[in-house]
C-alpha cells in the first residue's frame, strides 16, 4: 500500500513551490493536484503521522476521531485495490464501497474535499464497439493519438489519419507526397525555413506530418463532429465542462470513428469510440450534451440523456437549461 501510494503521490503530486497565483485547494495542496493524487498524498500522510487533513472538518460532521477511521479503512481499501484507482471515478468508487456504512453527508463531504464526482454523478457505459458496421456507414479509420488542443468544443474533434492506412494511401495528392518527402530532405538539411515552408503547403492541403511514436508520418486530416449530439457551446453553462470532458476521454488515444457522412461545414459525422467507451454515450450520460433530435433518432441515445435529466446531472441540473441550437440561432439573429 505505502509503495503504491508513494508511486502515484511522487508522480502525480510531488511537492512543490506553489505560485502565488495559483489557488489552493480545500486540501490545502495546489488545485491542480485536485482528485486521485490530493487523496493519495493525504493517505500517504496519514500513514506517516496518523493525522487526518486540518481543512476536512467544515465539510463532514463527524469528529476526528471517526475521520481517522475513514482514512484507517481507505488505506485498506487503496491496498487490496488492484490496480490502485487511477481516474476520479475510480477513486470515488473506493470511496464510497470503503465507507458504504458512513453517514451519507459525511462521505458527500469526503468526495467534495478532494473534488471527487459525488455518487449520482457516476455513470455505467456500455462495454464493447460494433462487430460489423452499423447501417448507414460510408467508411471507417483509426486515428493516431489525439492532442487535446484539438477537441474544439464538446462534440468537436480535429484527428489525424496515417496514410498508410490502405484507405488513405491511395488518394494522397501527388504534390503533398512531393512536399513531404522535399520537407525530410530540408529538416535533414537544418533548412528549417524551407522545412516550415514546405509544412504550410502540406497542412493547407489538408495534410499534416505529425511525429507518432518516434517518427514522423504523413497524416490526413479530419474534423469530426459526433453524431447525435449536440454539446452546449463555449460561451454556455457547461461548454467549458463539456470540452473539458471530451478532452479527458480522448487526449492520448487512438480513436475509431464510423463516418456516416459529411454536414454543411466540411466535418465528417460520425460515431466515436475510445478503448471500448462510445463517446457520445458518456456525453450523454454525463449530462454535458443533449440528444440531438433533429438529425438523429436513434431510441438508446433519447434514453442515455433522459438518465441523465432524471439525476440532473450536468446541464441538468438547471432547471430549464438552453438549448444549444436555440442559443446558436439568437445569435445568428442578434437576439
Amino acid at each position: 500500500m505505502g509503495n503504491a501510494l508513494r508511486f502515484l503521490f511522487w508522480h502525480c503530486c510531488k511537492p512543490s513551490t506553489v505560485p502565488e497565483s495559483e489557488s489552493l485547494g480545500p486540501h490545502g495542496v495546489s488545485a491542480s493536484t485536485v482528485g486521485v493524487s490530493a487523496l493519495a498524498h493525504d493517505l500517504l500522510h496519514f500513514e506517516i503521522t496518523s493525522q487526518v487533513p486540518e481543512r476536512l472538518s467544515k465539510h463532514v460532521v463527524s469528529s476526528k476521531k471517526a475521520q481517522a477511521n475513514w482514512y484507517k479503512k481507505l488505506s485498506e481499501a487503496w491496498r487490496e485495490s488492484k490496480p490502485p484507482p487511477r481516474t476520479p471515478e475510480e477513486a470515488t468508487r473506493l470511496v464510497i464501497q470503503a465507507l458504504k456504512r458512513h453517514q451519507k453527508a459525511d462521505v458527500e463531504g469526503l468526495l467534495a474535499f478532494y473534488c471527487l464526482p459525488l455518487p449520482h454523478t457516476l455513470v455505467q457505459l456500455s462495454a464493447g464497439v460494433p462487430q460489423s458496421l452499423p447501417e448507414g456507414v460510408k467508411f471507417e479509420f483509426q486515428t493516431i493519438p489525439v492532442d487535446a488542443k484539438a477537441v474544439a468544443d464538446g462534440d468537436t474533434i480535429t484527428v489525424y489519419v496515417s496514410t498508410a492506412d490502405p484507405r488513405e494511401s491511395s488518394c494522397v495528392p501527388i504534390e503533398v507526397h512531393v512536399a513531404a518527402v522535399e520537407r525530410s530532405k530540408a529538416r535533414a538539411e537544418k533548412n528549417y525555413a524551407k522545412a516550415d515552408a514546405l509544412q504550410k503547403k502540406i497542412v493547407d492541403s489538408g495534410y499534416r506530418v505529425q511525429n507518432h511514436q518516434n517518427e514522423e508520418i504523413l497524416c490526413r486530416k479530419y474534423r469530426i463532429r459526433l453524431r447525435g449530439i449536440d454539446a452546449p457551446e463555449g460561451e454556455m453553462p457547461y461548454g467549458k465542462e463539456a470540452r473539458e470532458e471530451l478532452v479527458k476521454i480522448v487526449e492520448g488515444k487512438c480513436l475509431r470513428v464510423l463516418v456516416y457522412g459529411e454536414d454543411r461545414y466540411g466535418r465528417s459525422v460520425g460515431d466515436i469510440y475510445c478503448n471500448g467507451i462510445f463517446v457520445q454515450e458518456a456525453m450523454l450520460k454525463k449530462g454535458l450534451a443533449w440528444h440531438y433530435t433533429a438529425y438523429d433518432q436513434r431510441l438508446e441515445l433519447a434514453t442515455w440523456e433522459k438518465e441523465a435529466r432524471a439525476k440532473r446531472i450536468g446541464l441538468w441540473a438547471s432547471s430549464n437549461p438552453e438549448k444549444p441550437w436555440d442559443w446558436r440561432k439568437d445569435r445568428r439573429e442578434g437576439r
